[in-house]
């Protein structure tokens, strides 16, 4: 019995294990458009702008609320414990002139309950801060969509450059195999008399060294993967799967023929050109400062005064109540406003010459962009001829140790000469997916 409540127990420790390992490590296969919209959900410089533009939407409340009537109530109970004296002249009392009678005046207890009402007529700079409140908004969109797009450029090469390096698995998976089948039948010529021990070695040393390199390949891959799920916000347990292929023909997608770009197609110049917006409406604000502030203002109050606490009796409440214009001038504040006008036009300045500077970073952007992408095309249709040849020389070469009028130091030469050609393929296509992505942002096409 004992037994049997014991393994219940284990069954259930065993579940409820199981459980929370399927809670944390959760299972995505991505396409790499759906790892962009994991990130704009997930990652944390994504969240932070977006909780930018709610900061400003509150910013811009308040600025309205500048604008609206302000309603505040009051309520005061006063207990004199000794009520106020006042001097009054003697000579009222009949009494000498040039003397003076203490006399107190009101009761021990008063209470006042009142309402103060104050309206915005006219403010310069709240009516300009109302003109500004859409801008400040739209920048901070903007800014999102800049850390967005620095964010999906990053997922587009991570994720691309992962999906290239299966390529490079397949391709050391194919030396590994092709080295199995070579030291095989090096073993079987070396049995038969048509090899030496030294063949056989080589041949081994250098299966070892592929299968080494492929590892390592594994471990870098496997880097890069954890380095995609923090790139997208992902928990780093969660398994990912990248459901996209990558071939020469979409890398080489015809997307150069159309060289024309737009300024107002960067995301960094529709920030800038808002973000030189709000320094104009910056210098109209102090500028706006000069003219005089007109508000209107009124208060109803109630008043009970009482030499016993019994307010709620029926006693008289006295009714106070007035309205009434305010009327600010500005005089002189010591050239604080002046200064705060050049400073601002200084600032204004300021955003123009990095809108100037940057239309230069694009020019010069799109201009490498554009030539790197075409030479990464170019040494990529040229890497892949190479590797083609390289193929076809260790064939020939393998079929000659075969029929052994080759040497096993020439099908060694051949290895050697694939792999590199090899590596120098995937480093191409590694190279052109990089060049794509940075032609795309450069053109704001990605």
């Amino acid at each position: 019995m004992m037994k049997r409540s014991m393994a219940k127990i284990l069954l259930v420790l065993c579940a409820l294990v199981a459980g929370n390992s399927l809670v944390a490590q959760a299972y995505h296969a991505f396409t790499v458009q759906q790892a962009v919209d994991y990130a704009n959900r997930n990652n944390t410089q994504v969240k932070n702008a977006l909780l930018g533009v709610l900061i400003q939407e509150q910013t811009n409340r308040g600025i309205t609320a500048s604008a609206l009537p302000s309603v505040t109530a009051t309520g005061a109970y006063t207990d004199y414990l000794d009520i106020p004296t006042t001097l009054i002249p003697a000579q009222f009392f009949g009494g000498p002139a040039g003397t003076f009678e203490p006399v107190q005046f009101g009761t021990k207890y008063i209470t006042t309950a009142s309402a103060q009402l104050t309206q915005t007529l006219f403010d310069g700079q709240v009516f300009v801060g109302l003109k500004a409140r859409s801008t400040s908004i739209d920048y901070q969109k903007k800014n999102v969509e800049v850390t967005q797009e620095t964010i999906k450029s990053n997922i587009y090469k991570t994720y691309y450059q992962l999906v290239v390096s299966k390529k490079q698995i397949e391709l050391l998976d194919a030396n590994i195999t092709r080295l199995e089948k070579l030291q095989h039948d090096a073993n079987e010529l070396f049995k038969n008399g048509f090899a030496e021990k030294l063949d056989v070695d080589k041949v081994a040393v250098q299966l070892a060294n592929v299968r080494t390199e492929k590892q390592k390949a594994l471990n870098s891959i496997s880097i890069g993967y954890y380095g995609l799920k923090f790139l997208m916000g992902m928990p780093i347990r969660d398994s990912l799967v990248l459901t996209d292929q990558v071939t020469e023909d979409q890398i080489k997608q015809d997307i150069l023929a159309d060289t024309g770009y737009q300024y107002g197609d960067r995301k960094e110049f529709q920030a800038l050109s808002l973000a030189k917006r709000l320094n104009e409406f910056n210098i109209k604000r102090y500028q706006m400062s000069y003219l005089p502030v007109l508000s209107l203002n009124g208060t109803y109050s109630k008043q009970a005064q009482r030499n016993t606490f019994d307010f709620a009796g029926h006693g008289d409440w006295f009714t106070t109540s007035f309205v009434g214009l305010n009327l600010s001038v500005p005089i002189f504040d010591g050239f604080n406003k002046d200064s705060k006008i050049k400073q601002s036009r200084l600032e204004l300045r300021q955003t123009q010459n990095n809108l100037d500077n940057l239309k230069n970073s694009i020019d010069n952007e799109v201009m490498q962009a554009t030539l790197n992408f075409r030479t990464a095309i170019a040494t990529m249709d040229f890497q892949r001829q190479n590797m083609q040849l390289a193929q076809s020389v260790y064939d020939q070469t393998k079929k000659k140790f075969e029929t052994g009028t080759g040497s096993n130091t020439e099908i060694a030469t051949a290895e050697t000469d694939l792999k590199t050609a090899q590596t120098n393929y995937i480093s191409a296509m590694y190279d052109a997916v990089i060049a794509k992505v940075d032609y795309l942002k450069a053109t704001g096409k990605l």
